[in-house]
């Protein structure tokens, strides 16, 4: 158990008291949690991401977007929601605070959930600096565990933790604008909701009608979140979003952003074994000059083997292919000798990739019945290779057009 948690077994009882000391609260929330769950059942999710925003920023419009990117099945972790859970609602009926320790105590028993093992969204999470601290101190304690239980067998359930920090940013002209947009959008729809009696009324907030209502919110945001997100950037992966364009654009700002990088989200002892493989993306950048040089050295070195090959292309492939030309896909079976030599094939598959077609080679061994021995009466056979080569490319834009 960490010093935190050491300290925390003499934490004072913190009900109804606004501490706005983070390691205090923290301590105590984490005690708490340890006292009720035990350590093996603090299970967190293996990817978290922090998502913050300007008002009108589209947090709620993307989150969909940004969980099936990361490939979440889990529904977010809306923390303004958790202030009006059953949980919260027996603190307020006791009279109690509901502060930055209430927040934390229940947000962290709503991450250990079997559903946000993978990963969570924590959407409006941090908003305080207290908020921030006690994240910071989540993750070392998370870290921690993961180091604990490394060599056991419970290890799967507590990996190194991955942490995005993604903020949705906006102008203060265009946030305002779609706060009142979106009042004057919810404002129609509750008065047809309460014209037709079908549907549900929808929560209408006053910054949403009014400009300097909604101004002011933008500023309580720049004056107070802003800073505690910003300050999270040198901690976890820090993802600054440029949300005033359309729906589209913003989500090819949000894919850029997310760009899996194996080096930051793998245990590293993993990472160790597979970082001599070259990326796709180290590969591809030089595939055009590679492919060059090799066909200009096959016609230098190797000028008969390359002719052949280009004449059986010319000659066998080539009809086959364009009758094809619809589909964008042609299979061609060869028992040519001259592919027997690897590098042929090889010369082959380069040809056709100069050419804009991308080919697959599989090759097929069998025995043809070539006589009867008259002695034994036994059949002979002689071994045949065929070559069954895969063509593919862009088929005829009539035939995509149609689909």
């Amino acid at each position: 158990m960490s010093e935190q948690n050491e300290e925390s077994k003499t934490s004072p009882d913190l009900s109804g008291v606004d501490i706005k000391d983070a390691a205090v609260i923290f301590s105590a929330v984490w005690k708490d949690l340890v006292d009720a769950c035990g350590e093996e059942s603090l299970r967190f999710p293996k990817e978290i991401i922090l998502l913050g925003g300007a008002p009108g920023s589209g947090k709620g419009t993307n989150t969909e977007f940004i969980m099936k990117a990361r490939g979440f099945t889990c529904p977010p972790i809306v923390v303004s929601s958790l202030l009006n859970s059953p949980e919260a609602q027996t603190l307020k009926d006791k009279g109690m605070l509901v502060g930055d320790r209430e927040v934390m105590g229940i947000l962290l028993r709503k991450m250990l959930e079997p559903e946000f093992r993978d990963g969570a969204v924590l959407d409006g999470f941090p908003r305080t600096e207290v908020q921030v601290d006690c994240m910071k101190r989540l993750v070392k304690e998370i870290s921690a565990l993961n180091r604990k239980f490394a060599e056991t067998p419970l290890a799967e359930y507590f990996r190194r933790p991955t942490i995005h920090v993604m903020v949705l940013f906006v102008d203060e002209k265009t946030s305002v604008e779609r706060q009142l947009h979106r009042g004057r959008e919810i404002a129609r729809h509750n008065e047809e909701v309460a014209l037709t009696g079908i549907g549900e009324m929808q929560e209408l907030r006053p910054t949403d009608l009014d400009v300097e209502a909604a101004k002011h919110r933008y500023r309580v945001f720049k004056d107070s979140t802003w800073d505690a997100l910003q300050s999270l950037r040198e901690v976890f992966f820090y993802h600054l979003v440029n949300a005033q364009g359309s729906v589209a654009e913003v989500e090819q700002n949000i894919l850029r952003e997310l760009n899996y990088q194996s080096s930051l989200e793998l245990e590293p002892t993993t990472f160790e074994m597979i970082r001599e493989i070259p990326l796709a993306s180290e590969i591809v950048v030089h595939a055009r000059q590679e492919l060059v040089r090799r066909l200009d050295g096959y016609a230098r070195e190797h000028r008969d083997l390359f002719q052949s090959v280009v004449n059986l292309i010319q000659v066998k492939f080539m009809p086959i292919i364009t009758r094809h030309a619809i589909s964008g896909r042609a299979v061609v079976n060869n028992e040519d000798p001259v592919l027997s030599d690897p590098l042929a094939l090889t010369m082959l598959i380069d040809i056709f990739s100069d050419r804009g077609f991308h080919a697959v080679v599989d090759k097929q061994l069998s025995k043809i019945p070539e006589r009867v021995n008259a002695l034994t009466g036994e059949i002979e056979f002689r071994p045949n290779t065929t070559y069954r080569i895969r063509i593919y490319f862009e088929g005829s834009e009539i035939r995509q057009r149609g689909k």
